[in-house]
């Protein structure tokens, strides 16, 4: 099979599995273009762009599905925004920067494999203060990698048991939503590079984002997709940390 297809096929399948617990799928794209030997410096717009696409539509089905908590999103947004723009002012290393989204993706690798919903899920009050610092923090580095941070923010959530599955997916897209727009306005202000298929991408993205989005919205369980994406995404991660290449 053509190489090209086979990462259509994978796009497709990472957009439609990462809509459906309310993210926008920049980690899952990046390690897919890294695995592809894509620039460093083309890879972070095109996963910010791509994350506008799928986290909006993921927010639409989890924010009609009642899931969405502003008082929970408000703080951790108004500190990740500012710091998202700042971060995708910088340019860091190609190395670093491997090493860095590497380490990140370990955290779905975490969670589709270990988190869970527990009885105590949404049962702990949010405090605006940790809200703040926690959002300032993962905007930065949203920002410096070009991901959205729902693959940070997820997993806190979860574990303060501020929230449950779906009131993670619901405030993870849209957190992930404007903290790539952020990333992408301050890299816009240094110039960027977008891939010559970047027009197939986000079709097949956003295809896969909808149906993914629609589904996780429901009572849709994708164990095995989980399983199989976060097989992959270790491959990537070990790839990325361990060899040169």
């Amino acid at each position: 099979m053509d190489a090209t297809l086979i990462f259509y096929i994978i796009l497709f399948v990472v957009a439609f599995l990462y809509a459906s617990v309310g993210h926008g799928g920049a980690s899952g794209y990046l390690a897919l273009m890294a695995l592809y030997g894509f620039a460093p410096e083309v890879m972070k717009p095109t996963a910010l762009l791509l994350n506008l696409f799928v986290s909006l539509t993921s927010y639409i089905q989890f924010y009609r599905g009642g899931h969405f908590k502003w008082k929970i999103f408000l703080p951790l947004a108004l500190a990740s925004i500012p710091m998202a723009f700042v971060g995708g002012l910088l340019t860091i290393d190609a190395t670093i920067y491997k090493k860095i989204l590497g380490a990140l993706l370990l955290l779905p690798i975490l969670r589709f494999f270990l988190l869970k919903d527990s009885k105590q899920a949404g049962s702990v009050e949010s405090n605006v203060w940790v809200s703040v610092f926690i959002g300032a923090g993962i905007g930065f580095l949203s920002g410096l990698i070009g991901i959205g941070g729902g693959i940070i923010l997820s997993p806190i959530l979860l574990l303060l048991n501020w929230t449950n599955q779906k009131q993670t997916a619901a405030i993870s897209a849209l957190f992930i939503f404007v903290n790539s727009l952020s990333g992408l306005f301050g890299q816009l202000t240094k110039g960027i590079h977008f891939s010559t298929d970047m027009l197939w991408m986000v079709v097949i993205a956003f295809g896969g984002g909808l149906l993914g989005a629609w589904f996780g919205s429901l009572k849709f369980r994708q164990e095995v997709l989980k399983f199989t994406l976060a097989t992959v995404l270790t491959m990537a991660a070990f790839k990325l940390l361990f060899t040169s290449a």
